[in-house]
């Protein structure tokens, strides 16, 4: 699928053969403030996951890709479309790059890509995407690609005891 791919990644449904990848993310507890995440997730339901991702955004209300380097076929991270609403035409987003491929202009790419998909191809009007307050790198990236500031959530997560505020972006399709 050509609108799925930019000049240097492509993103693509998840495999069975991703599932040491998905297992290594998922399970990394630096990334569990960003996703949500409390417990470890076993290799089975994340295979059962993969199973499931047949279904299309409008059964599952989320839609995750593998985020994948053209040259080389190397799995550097994933990005998520949740909390779909079709009937208001909104999803909300949320993007990983495994360290070692950060700084690279990865997530960037990825994220012109995803836009582009939502808004030529699921017919969004609107994508938002939450970030702590004390995460600059996601907060240059979304304001790069015209994501505006619309509000922020005080105390919104707790982590490691302390409670961060939130801020919600929007970017609606013009």
């Amino acid at each position: 699928m050509k609108t799925l791919k930019g000049e240097n990644l492509t993103l693509r449904a998840l495999e069975l053969e991703d599932l040491d990848f998905l297992f290594q993310i998922e399970n990394n507890e630096s990334f569990w403030e960003v996703s949500h995440t409390q417990a470890p997730f076993s290799k089975y339901i994340l295979k059962k996951y993969i199973e499931n991702g047949h279904l299309d955004i409008y059964e599952a209300k989320q839609l995750r890709f593998l985020i994948e380097e053209k040259s080389t076929n190397k799995r550097i991270g994933m990005i998520d479309l949740f909390d779909f609403n079709p009937q208001h035409q909104r999803a909300g987003i949320g993007i990983l790059i495994h360290p070692k491929f950060q700084q690279k202009g990865f997530a960037s790419e990825a994220l012109s890509i995803i836009i582009n998909y939502c808004f030529s191809h699921i017919n969004l009007h609107q994508l938002y995407v939450n970030i702590t307050t004390d995460n600059m790198k996601s907060i240059s990236l979304f304001e790069k690609h015209h994501f505006t500031k619309v509000g922020i959530k005080k105390d919104w997560i707790l982590s490691e005891g302390t409670f961060k505020n939130e801020i919600l972006f929007q970017l609606i399709k013009d």
